[in-house]
Order: structure tokens, then sequence, then C-alpha cells
């Protein structure tokens, strides 16, 4: 028999695989109408149609033509990540009449550093020009080491090891790593600063209910020095007003214990807050909040309706009170997973949403009393001095994190089925996450970033980015290749921000980043 089976011709077996494929497709196959009437080769229609983002993303699509971020941008943080030549040569490839464009304006002359400039000795030093809970006297006030810090990302969503490159990389570039409103891990602290966050479902600081707990969260700051400020997370740019969901397939036991939520289940958390419902209610809130620990208290949104925005600035000037810093998330935004109605269409991109909310606060007089943060694809030098220019004070990066330590925009991150093992829970998948080779590779991309957005500064003829203004920056309008102002286009000034010089920011006694807790 065994003779028998050997002396068959291999094609009769790949025929009589066909033959089975073919009967299975014409007579049982009643979900597919192609592979029903094609058989057999109605297969590749599905196997082409799923490797299509693969083809489009290495074959054919050109540099400047991928969306959310194209091969140009990724090849920009992967060649930085690795301390690779990431100049380009020839001139630019972009389309610089497109309607859109970005122009930044330089200086006849360059600002001068000198030798007994902090930038001598360190030319990616470059922290927040303001100081978190300053003015609202905080009993422990906050300067970011650096203006470029790892946005909210949850250990859920992504990986243990993930979180753990990006915060070992972030103790050694000096940024700060926002948790995520999925609660603070043991993977959040090697050593960086940590902005925490929650958001509707209360992880990580809930009782029994799943509500809010002040206990909880006391405990939490109290045993972790690394937490520097605390955010609550109203909505964010990929689904605004839309609860997040982590599916049960990446909510382990770790993370179960973490959140406060039966393991093996989706983690749901709702659309709204049950701790306030109003703004006179988020700012008494926020008041509660900063008295019981102390640290710098905001909150991050995206951007649509102005009325409560008008009321919020309207009782910080009435009260003397508000949150200490706010983030503006840009309708771009992506990390979180969400239906594409919300995703494409609901809630402003960055630069229309920031204008709209600066506008807000500037009007009365407020913007000294708030760090402005801006996130949605500014992880870059150009995009980022952009929104400075804009009255931004932090930039927040997620997916340009994510890609310099490894992400490949596979956008599958919501199937646990990420191939680089950053957007997933499979131990299998994570494997592929070298720690201490990926944590240098954050690292570089942030040096990288801050020295590339310093030397554009100079090239202005400024010392920091904070005195970049709606001036600086052109933005062409596409009509007889003309372009105007952020000021002429947005209709506003922005508030100058006031700046000492870098000595001073290196001085302050708040100032965070790399090494021992300095308050």
């Amino acid at each position: 028999m065994m003779n028998f089976i050997q002396s068959v011709p291999w094609w009769i077996y790949a025929l009589a695989a066909l033959a089975l494929i073919a009967v299975k497709d014409i007579f049982f196959n009643r979900r597919h109408a192609i592979k029903h009437n094609f058989p057999v080769v109605g297969h590749l229609r599905y196997y082409l149609e799923k490797i299509g983002p693969e083809l489009r993303q290495y074959i054919v699509s050109n540099n400047r033509e991928e969306l959310p971020f194209n091969r140009s941008q990724r090849s920009w943080v992967y060649a930085s990540s690795k301390k690779e030549n990431n100049y380009q040569g020839f001139g630019t490839d972009q389309d610089q009449h497109a309607p859109g464009f970005v122009f930044i304006n330089p200086a006849l002359f360059s600002y001068a550093v000198k030798p007994t400039h902090p930038n001598h000795k360190d030319p990616n030093f470059l922290p927040c020009a303001k100081v978190m809970g300053l003015y609202n006297k905080r009993r422990k006030p906050f300067r970011p080491y650096s203006i470029l810090n790892i946005s909210a990302m949850s250990y859920g969503s992504l990986s243990a090891k993930a979180v753990e490159s990006m915060n070992k990389g972030a103790l050694k570039a000096g940024c700060y790593h926002n948790t995520g409103e999925g609660g603070l891990a043991t993977h959040h602290l090697h050593g960086a600063d940590v902005m925490l966050q929650f958001g509707t479902g209360y992880f990580g600081v809930r009782d029994d209910n799943g509500n809010f707990s002040m206990e909880k969260l006391k405990k939490v700051v109290e045993k972790n020095p690394v937490i520097r400020c605390i955010e609550i997370k109203l909505s964010q740019g990929a689904k605004p007003g839309k609860g997040g969901v982590l599916p049960a397939a990446k909510v382990t036991q770790e993370i179960a214990d973490i959140r406060h939520i039966p393991v093996g289940q989706d983690a749901l958390s709702p659309a709204f807050h049950s701790s306030f419902s109003n703004v006179a209610e988020l700012l008494n809130f926020i008041e509660s909040i900063a008295e019981e620990t102390g640290l710098p208290v905001g909150f991050k949104s995206a951007v649509g309706k102005l009325e409560m925005w008008e009321e919020l600035a309207d009782l910080m000037v009435s009260t003397g009170k508000g949150p200490d810093f706010i983030a503006i998330d840009g309708g771009e935004g992506g990390t979180g997973a969400a239906p594409p109605a919300f995703a494409d269409h609901v809630s402003l991109p960055f630069v229309y949403a920031f204008a709209k909310v600066y506008q807000v606060f500037a009007h009365r007089g407020l913007t000294d009393r708030i760090v402005f943060i801006a996130s949605g694809k500014l992880g870059f030098p150009a995009n980022a001095l952009m929104a400075f220019s804009m009255g931004a004070d932090i930039i927040h990066a997620a997916r340009e994190a994510m890609m310099s330590i490894g992400c490949i925009q596979a956008q599958v991150c919501h199937t646990n089925r990420c191939p680089a093992g950053v957007a997933t829970q499979s131990k299998w998948l994570q494997n592929g996450i070298d720690v201490p080779l990926k944590s240098d590779r954050f690292y570089n991309y942030a040096k990288n970033f801050r020295k590339e957005v310093l030397e554009i500064t100079h090239a202005c003829g400024y010392e920091h980015p904070c005195q970049m203004g709606m001036s600086d920056i052109n933005v062409s309008m596409g009509d007889n290749n003309q372009t105007s102002t952020l000021r002429v286009n947005y209709n506003y000034d922005k508030v100058p921000v006031s700046f000492k010089g870098m000595e001073s920011l290196i001085q302050c006694e708040y100032l965070g980043g790399p090494g021992p807790r300095k308050n």
C-alpha cells in the first residue's frame, strides 16, 4: 500500500485537492457568491483582498501617497530611531504648491548657540517653557523635561513589551509616559515620568461598582512618585463621544487585575463620566483631585461645539480655578479603534480644533495658566513647529512612538494580531520585541526629533520653539501659487509665552526628566 501511495505522481494529489475544493465551493458554499460561481479560482480574489494593504504599502503606493502615514514619514521615524541617515538628497519630492502645504519662514540670521549655552553641550535638551500647576499653586508643580512625550496608549491595547520599551526609552530621553485609560501597570514603572490618565471606565482607580474612587487614586499616587500629573480623558480624536472597548481576547488576568474587571470579558468604558456631567462639576472634580494628590491635573478632549469650552473659560475667570493643562486631540488621531463614521467625520482635525479652543482662552487672558498639549500626527518636526506657532506647549506622539519601536502600520491593532508585537497580547508575537533594542530606538527617535526642532527653531532666529508665532508659518492656498500666514488663515495672534532663556529652564527646581525625582 505504501509503495502504491509513493508511486502516485504528486500532481494527482494536487488535482484531487483542487477537485475537493471545487465540490465544496459548488455544493456547500452559500456565503460567498464568487467562490460558488468560480470554484477554486474565486479563492484568489479573497486572498488578494486580504493582502491588498501590504501590496499597496510596499509595491503600488508612492512615497507621499499613503494614509495615515506615508512611506516618507515612516522612513524618517525608522531611520531616526535606528540612528541611520535620515536625510534626503536631490531636493524635495513634495508638491509644494498643493493646498495646505506648510512653509516655515527662516530668519536672515540664525540664532547663535554660544559655547556656554545648554544646547551647545546637549543639542537635544528641550524642556517645556511652562510649568504645570505653578499658577494654581499645586503642591507638586511639574515642568516636563521634553517637549515631545508619549501620548495615551493603554497597556492592554499595547503589549507589555511595547509599554516597557517605551517607558525605558522615555527614561533615557527625559520624556514622560502617558498611561492611557487602562491604568498604571508595572510596565510603566521603569523610571520615566508618568502622566496618569483615567477615563470613563475609571480603570485602576475604580471601586467595586465601577465608580471613581479617590482613595484608590491617592494610594496609586502615593505609592508611585514617578506620577507627575493626572489627566482626565473626556474624549479622544479617534472616537469622541463613544466609549472604548478592549476585546475579551486581550483581557488577560494581569490586565483584569490592573483594571479591576472580570478576566476574559470585553472591557467596556461608557461614553460619559459618572463623576460629573457639566462644566462646573468637571472644574470641581479637577480641584478635588489636585487638592487630594497635590499634582497638576488637566484633561484631554477632541473638539466640536465650543459652548462648553466658553463656559469653562468663563468659570476660570470668575473662580480663579481651572485645569493645569489641556490636551487637544485632533480628529486624525488613531490609536483607538473606532467605527469608520466616527474616525472619519466626528470632531475637528487638529489645526481647526486647536485654533478654535486656543482663541477661547486667549480672549479671556487665560493662556498663561494652561499648558496646551497638542496631539494628532504631530510627531514630526515641521508639524510640531506649526503647533507651537499656534500656541501649543507640548507635543504628544502615539503612532510615531509605536513606529519607533517597530510598528509597520499594518492597521490590525484591534484584532490582537499585530505582526510587530506592539499592539497584541499574543506572547508569541511579543517575543519579536527586544526591549533593550526597542527602548534605545524610542530614545533615538525622541532625541532626533528634539534636535531637528531646535535646528529649525534656530534657523527662524529663536532660542526655543515657544517663541514661534503665527507669522512664522505660511500655508499654501493653492490659488495662483499664493501663501498666507497662520495669522491670516485663523485670524488670531498667539499670546507670547514668558520665556527667560534656556538657562532658566535647566535650573528650574520643578524640572522632570531622567534621574531621581526632584520634588
